[in-house]
């Protein structure tokens, strides 16, 4: 491992565009369970609460869900080693975006400023009337659908519901970065979700080098992948950010098992 790893900080050293691309999985360690799996959280509710038509039928009964999920449970959430790295690398000039399938706002929270967000923010809300938007921390949710106060239209989460399309900036974004890196990070993530599930696989197709950090082999392991460095996204980014910023990275390259 310590080889892979060695290798995998000397390519992102030298790369001229490094993206990271970011999925549920670089969150659970700040608390933040994945939508999907044994432990996730679709095993515990009814996914449809997120559901465009069903929200939009019945806002009050979908805010009882969303407010448990989202704003009882997730505000406790602080970035991690591995948000932390990524802002450094950033910093640095080591890399150039970063995107996320996440909602979490745990990326800026960290410090990265080029973050473009998949599927929205859970931190913002906006109104379906006037489309005004608010801090989900300066709107009262004790009574539930919290509404606008310019309008009294109703406010939903500024994320990406089921039956909703992409936003235009971050899929534009998205595609971008895929034709211009060298490198490709990923962390965190199975692959498994449509259509952000096809942004490492374009960004092959254009030459980049794809490094994935996983606990488990992914859906891109074996497709894509040309270092698979397995385990939890804090422990190795936390390898990395050591040899990246180390003087000596250069003299690595012979590296042992």
């Amino acid at each position: 491992m310590k080889k892979k790893i060695t290798e995998a900080a000397l390519i992102l050293k030298k790369s001229r565009f490094t993206t990271a691309f970011t999925g549920a999985g670089i969150s659970v360690e700040s608390g933040i369970p994945p939508f999907r799996g044994g432990d996730g959280l679709w095993s515990k509710y009814d996914p449809s609460v997120l559901d465009i038509s069903r929200f939009l039928a019945d806002p009050a009964g979908s805010w009882v869900v969303i407010n448990e999920i989202f704003y009882d449970f997730f505000n406790s959430a602080k970035p991690n080693k591995a948000h932390l790295v990524l802002s450094r690398m950033e910093k640095e000039g080591m890399l150039g975006r970063i995107i996320t399938q996440n909602i979490d706002n745990l990326h800026q929270e960290a410090g990265s400023h080029m973050v473009y967000e998949f599927h929205g923010n859970s931190k913002n809300l906006r109104c379906l009337h006037c489309r005004r938007e608010y801090l989900a921390g300066q709107i009262s949710i004790d009574h539930l659908p919290p509404t606008c106060r310019e309008c009294g239209g109703i406010l939903k989460p500024d994320f990406v519901f089921f039956g909703e399309s992409i936003p235009q900036m971050p899929l534009a974004a998205a595609y971008e970065a895929a034709t211009i890196s060298d490198v490709f990070l990923i962390i965190g993530t199975t692959g498994e979700v449509m259509p952000a599930n096809q942004i490492p696989l374009m960004a092959k197709e254009y030459g980049a080098t794809i490094i994935e950090i996983n606990p488990e082999p992914s859906l891109y392991t074996n497709k894509v992948t040309d270092i698979f460095l397995k385990g939890k996204a804090t422990e190795i980014m936390g390898k990395l950010e050591d040899l990246l910023f180390s003087p000596t990275l250069d003299n690595d390259q012979d590296g042992v098992d």
